[in-house]
C-alpha cells in the first residue's frame, strides 16, 4: 500500500547537550539535512538551547520542536514552561513521553490537559504512548495503547490546516525498548499501529482522520534498523532518542524515511 502520510522524523535531545554544544551539532545537521526532500524533520533540543537552535535553523527545511510543557498559560508554577512560551520558537512539543510518565508523575489526565492547551497555543502535539515490559508481556498492549490514545485526546477537536493535514502526531514507543538497544520488530510495531492506535483514532475522530494521522515509531531507533520500522505501511517516521545526537547517524536515519 502506497503511503500519502509525509513522513516525520524528530530527534529527541533529552537532557543532552548545553548550548555550546548544540552550537557544534546544529550546523552539521542543517548541512546533512536540510537537501533531504519528501521527509519532515525536527528536532527537540532542552528548553535552554532552543532560542540559539532556532536561530541555527532560520531559513533551514527543520521544524523545532519542545519536549514538554506546562499546561497552564502562566501562573506561579516554578520550574515550568508554558504553552505560549514553547509557541514563541516551536511547531512541535512532545507530550506525554514515558520518562514523564515515568519518573515525574504525568498521568493521561495531565497528559489531555497538556494537548488541549497546545492547541490553543497553535503547537502540534507529538503524543508518545506505549506499554512498559511488564505490561507487554502480560499481554495488555492494546489495553494499555487504547486507553492512553483514548484518555490523552478526550474532548480534544481536531481542525485540518489549510493542506488537509492533521495536527496531530502519535509516536508509539513501547517503554521496554527506549534507550536499552531493545527495538520491537517492525512488524510487531505496524501491527499495534493498526490493531490498536489507528481503530483508537477511528473511534474519537473518525476513518478519515484516523487514516490522515501520522505514527512514528520510537525506541532504540538507529540507522542500522530504521528501514525496517520505515518499510511497514502504518509506520509514517520516528522519534529518535540517542541516536539524533549524533549528526552523521540522525542524517542517515531521515534519508531511509524518505517515501520512494
Amino acid at each position: 500500500m502506497e503511503k500519502k502520510r509525509i513522513p516525520l522524523v524528530a530527534g529527541n535531545w533529552k537532557m543532552y547537550k548545553t548550548i555550546a554544544e548544540a552550537r557544534q551539532l546544529v550546523p552539521d545537521l542543517v548541512a546533512g539535512l536540510d537537501p533531504i526532500a519528501g521527509v519532515e524533520k525536527a528536532i527537540c533540543p532542552p528548553f535552554t538551547a532552543l532560542l540559539p537552535v532556532k536561530a541555527l535553523l532560520e531559513g533551514s527545511s527543520i521544524h523545532l520542536g519542545a519536549q514538554n510543557m506546562h499546561w497552564e498559560d502562566s501562573g506561579a508554577y516554578t520550574g515550568e514552561i508554558s504553552p505560549r512560551m514553547v509557541a514563541e520558537l516551536c511547531t512541535y512539543v512532545i507530550i506525554g513521553h514515558s520518562e514523564r510518565r515515568a519518573y515525574f508523575g504525568e498521568t493521561d489526565e495531565t497528559v489531555n490537559k497538556k494537548v488541549k492547551s497546545a492547541y490553543t497555543a497553535g503547537l502540534i502535539p507529538i503524543l508518545c504512548v506505549g506499554e512498559t515490559l511488564q505490561e507487554n508481556e502480560a499481554g495488555k498492549t492494546g489495553e494499555v495503547v487504547e486507553r492512553q490514545i483514548k484518555k490523552g485526546l478526550l474532548d480534544v477537536r481536531l481542525t485540518p490546516e489549510k493542506d488537509g493535514s492533521i495536527p496531530l502526531v502519535i509516536a508509539y514507543e513501547p517503554v521496554w525498548a527506549i534507550g536499552t538497544g531493545r527495538a520491537a520488530s517492525g512488524e510487531d510495531a505496524n501491527t499495534v499501529v493498526s490493531k490498536y492506535i489507528r481503530p483508537s483514532l477511528a473511534q474519537l475522530f473518525g476513518l478519515a482522520v484516523a487514516q490522515s494521522v501520522r505514527v512514528l515509531y520510537g525506541g532504540s531507533v538507529k540507522a542500522s534498523n530504521a528501514s525496517e520500522f520505515f518499510n511497514q505501511p502504518e509506520i509514517d517516521g520516528a522519534l529518535v532518542g540517542g541516536a539524533s545526537l549524533k549528526a552523521d547517524e540522525f542524517i542517515a536515519i531521515v534519508k531511509y524515511a524518505v517515501l520512494p
